[in-house]
């Protein structure tokens, strides 16, 4: 007896293509994206290393604000002095806690957005320092400070220690 030919999708009835061709359409779009949707579902955060006391509340405070913005940190809490030497940055640029992102480093409290728009411009430098530990900057700020707003500006640190203003934040300051 001769084989009858299949009959195509397009001849069956729409409930039976339905039940047949969507459950193999689905998984073949399953296995080629779902790897995609999990990725974007827990995104990887941009990788800091940080070297700090382990008893700072303001460096503790400024790691929140910059995990806020999508940081994700690997502290060390071992004090900072020899971090920063061994990174290069002068000691006169100093403050409480020094990290390592993108191959830059970043001495205290650097708003998230400088250290973004360091990454984004990428110039050739060592890094942002905000020397000393002023008061209204990121980790230094809040209700325990009494809402105080002192002037300070972010310096971008050539490699050969030298330093210009990068940001400055100066309005709105109260002193």
């Amino acid at each position: 007896m001769p084989s009858q030919p299949r009959p195509s999708l397009r001849s069956q009835p729409r409930r039976q293509w339905l039940t047949t061709a969507l459950p193999l359409l689905g998984a073949g779009v399953a296995a080629i994206t779902l790897p995609r949707w999990s990725q974007a579902a827990a995104p990887q955060g941009t990788p800091v290393e940080l070297w700090k006391d382990p008893s700072c509340g303001c460096c503790h405070d400024w790691v929140t604000h910059m995990e806020a913005a999508g940081f994700q940190f690997k502290v060390h809490d071992i004090g900072n002095t020899g971090a920063r030497a061994r990174l290069g940055l002068p000691q006169k640029l100093g403050s409480c806690h020094t990290a390592l992102v993108g191959g830059y480093v970043i001495e205290g409290h650097v708003p998230a957005t400088d250290v973004r728009r360091l990454l984004q411009q990428k110039p050739n430098a060592l890094g942002l320092a905000v020397p000393g530990m002023p008061v209204g900057s990121p980790g230094m700020d809040g209700p325990v400070y009494g809402n105080r707003r002192d002037p300070y500006d972010v310096l971008l640190v050539a490699r050969d220690g030298s330093t210009r203003v990068f940001s400055s934040y100066h309005q709105g300051a109260k002193a």
